[in-house]
């Protein structure tokens, strides 16, 4: 069975079919999609399969991941696979190469009602291109904070360039969505216009406290007292693990009883497991292998400043752990410091540091955190967040005055140059 459709058949219906005078045929393209793994192509993931729910039709454009890949087409669903080359510095990720012709000629004969942007690469500004020569309403999402990455790569130099050109990206689409409150207010210091907040979810049977496997925690050298300190997701440098180092190196010093957990893979591999030889690296997990991770630890640590949002974050208190984290994205939108995880102010290592050694040393604290983010979690459906999605793209298309585009009839060539 195709890729796609085996993760539909495995997802459960529960969401409430639109009428059809509001089931919208969607052409949603993007630079990453499952298999790959990151944040992005999870969300879109569940996204794209929560509007399929809904009733709408999918055209998914993406780049091949592979030469022999194949697109992929089912009730609700069709790809469109154009070219990509390989993301520099990010490997098993590409990035789709402009495609303006292809998406004029495939939109021009099969019309959708609305065009959503997901990724701001070349294949995302040709996409946004084609839809408004053909006056196709367009919406877009800022995912990755792009220009925050400059700096980690050797190139900050460009951050400005890079600033600026995802600005002028946005401002060609009728709306931008955005998943925290934060980011709204500053991408709107920045000159962004039209921004709306659509938040994450998280899959609480998938991330959840009873998949902590005892006999997984022996194979990584844990005993029952020991406290396993977990960072999931990419190795890179802007994921601020140099702060994780220094933590795992104090813990050390203190003869403190502790392990500590990578999971992911990324450039930052081979140098963080030559200067932390203790550490376990699980490399990468998917499915009920990474829910056993996550529920197998008790303490996780995001010191990340270059998200959006970090779905982690949400996984990692599904699962019943106690995060730390920087007052920042998702825990900033979803943790009340002290009762369901503990903040530190973005950029102030010593309390970052402070507050992991907390959890440490304070075992009642650590169950009672623990606790209560398994239960704030709770509240994150993706149901709702689907639901949310869906009428947000219908107020889009409402907005710019259109009609259906089914059943034959032509299409009113209105709306925003």
């Amino acid at each position: 069975m195709m890729r796609s459709l085996r993760v539909m058949n495995t997802t459960r219906i529960t969401a409430n079919v639109l009428p059809s005078a509001q089931r919208l045929r969607i052409a949603l393209v993007t630079e990453t999609y499952s298999p790959e793994i990151n944040g992005v192509a999870m969300t879109l993931q569940r996204m794209v399969h929560g509007l399929i729910e809904r009733g709408h039709q999918i055209q998914l454009v993406r780049p091949r991941q592979r030469k022999d890949d194949q697109a992929n087409t089912f009730a609700g669903f069709e790809e469109l696979l154009v070219r990509g080359g390989k993301l520099p510095r990010y490997d098993g990720l590409r990035f789709g190469l402009p495609a303006r012709t292809l998406l004029e000629l495939s939109w021009t004969m099969q019309r959708p009602d609305l065009v959503h942007v997901a990724t701001e690469g070349p294949l995302g500004w040709s996409a946004v291109t084609a839809a408004r020569k053909l006056r196709i309403p367009v919406s877009s999402d800022f995912h990755t904070n792009f220009d925050h990455y400059s700096q980690h790569y050797g190139i900050g130099w460009l951050r400005q360039s890079v600033t600026a050109y995802l600005r002028c990206f946005h401002r060609r689409t009728e709306r931008t969505f955005v998943p925290t409150s934060a980011l709204v207010r500053e991408l709107s210091k920045q000159g962004y216009r039209d921004l709306s907040v659509i938040a994450r979810g998280v899959d609480t049977a998938l991330y959840a406290p009873i998949r902590r496997d005892a006999e997984l925690r022996r194979s990584w050298g844990a005993a029952d007292d020991d406290v396993v300190l977990a960072c999931v997701g990419r190795l890179a440098p802007e994921k601020n693990l140099a702060l994780v180092r220094r933590i795992i190196a104090l813990i050390e010093a203190q003869g403190l009883s502790a392990k500590m957990l990578f999971v992911g893979d990324g450039p930052m591999r081979a140098e963080l497991q030559k200067s932390c030889p203790n550490a376990i690296f699980a490399g990468i997990r998917r499915g009920s292998d990474l829910g056993a991770h996550y529920a197998s630890a008790d303490v996780f640590l995001f010191p990340s400043l270059t998200e959006t949002f970090g779905n982690v974050t949400l996984e990692a208190m599904a699962s019943g752990l106690c995060v730390v984290a920087y007052d920042y994205a998702a825990a900033k939108e979803v943790i009340s410091s002290g009762v369901d995880g503990l903040l530190a102010p973005p950029g102030d290592e010593d309390c970052f540091i402070e507050s992991t050694l907390r959890t440490l040393q304070d075992r009642n604290l650590r169950k009672s955190i623990a606790a209560a983010a398994r239960a704030r979690a709770a509240a994150f459906s993706w149901d709702c967040v689907n639901d949310q999605f869906s009428e947000e793209l219908l107020k889009v298309w409402r907005g710019a005055g259109k009609g259906p585009s089914r059943t034959g009839r032509e299409w009113v060539l209105q709306g925003k140059n």
